[in-house]
């Protein structure tokens, strides 16, 4: 097996390794299991092209994408339309595609899971134009990236700290907006706060991770019209795992997902997998099954 890394270097723990070093690590674990392996360390700013220019390469080989889930995201998008097996190194604040695919968080087993994996189609989504690996949402998460985005974090701590208190800032408010949802073609239309579109419905841990990838389903998750005190309940519910008992959140089982903003405000914000995007007032989602290759460690 041929694989081709890219290291985003500006991307979560990688920004304090180092890098040299790492990649010289990844070489030897990944020769040792008979397997060719080059890398390129590059900042954040080169990645799409970085990312473009080795899913063009010729030949049969493996994009690795090490770096947050914003890097991830964006090589399996490359690596889903180019037809080449992605390889996940997680190296971000939460990991969640890389949890999904059960790859270990510690950066050097992770390389020898995958350096002893196999080749697996899995699912991977798409809203209008856009693919996701983990989820589309619209309402709460959108304005509290944006707040969180004003302010100042260099580390994953840091981030998470940041991610707390622009929390604290967006409860106060949070958003009410009405929307038209066609879900595997029944109509529903409701004033809510937020609705996630996840690729593949969630497990029961505490974290939004599906127990399984390749299920060709989406998982859809309406929390209605909420009030300030709704809303420090409903994070309540998220941090305990125990969100599946809110009366607030509806959770449904669909393959498409069909929505429509009659009253859509200017520069509102959507997110695809934790990215803000602008949110268009008609939005197409629906699950690709199958159609992402991924390199996977071997299950037990």
């Amino acid at each position: 097996m041929k694989v081709h890394a890219v290291f985003n270097r500006d991307g979560g723990t990688f920004r304090t390794m180092d890098m040299e070093a790492f990649a010289a690590t990844a070489k030897s674990i990944f020769e040792s299991h008979g397997h060719t392996f080059e890398s390129e360390i590059i900042p954040g700013k080169k990645l799409i092209k970085a990312l473009e220019r080795v899913c063009a390469e010729p030949g049969d080989h493996v994009l690795m994408a090490g770096g947050g889930d914003g890097t991830i995201s964006a090589a399996a998008d490359f690596a889903w339309k180019s037809q080449i097996p992605l390889a996940v190194l997680p190296a971000g604040t939460m990991n969640l595609f890389a949890r999904a695919l059960k790859i270990p968080l510690d950066l050097n087993a992770a390389l020898e899971s995958l350096a002893t994996g196999s080749i697996e189609a899995v699912d991977i989504s798409t809203a209008n134009d856009e693919s996701f690996v983990h989820q589309f949402s619209i309402g709460f998460q959108p304005q509290m990236i944006q707040v969180r985005n004003t302010l100042e974090y260099r580390s994953r701590w840091g981030k998470r700290l940041a991610s707390m208190r622009a929390f604290a800032k967006a409860m106060g408010r949070p958003p009410k907006f009405l929307v038209r949802m066609v879900i595997d073609g029944t109509t529903i239309e409701r004033t809510v706060s937020a609705i996630s579109v996840a690729n593949n419905a969630y497990g029961h841990g505490v974290l939004p991770v599906p127990e399984v990838v390749n299920r060709g389903e989406l998982g859809v998750y309406i929390a209605g019209k909420l009030t300030p005190a709704a809303l420090l309940k409903l994070a309540f519910t998220v941090l305990t795992g125990s969100w599946r008992s809110n009366p607030d959140v509806d959770e449904v089982v669909a393959r498409k997902v069909e929505l429509h903003f009659p009253h859509l405000r200017r520069g509102a914000k959507a997110t695809i997998d934790g990215e803000l995007i602008p949110l268009p007032r008609d939005v197409k989602i629906a699950v690709r099954a199958g159609e992402l290759k991924v390199l996977a460690p071997k299950v037990p």
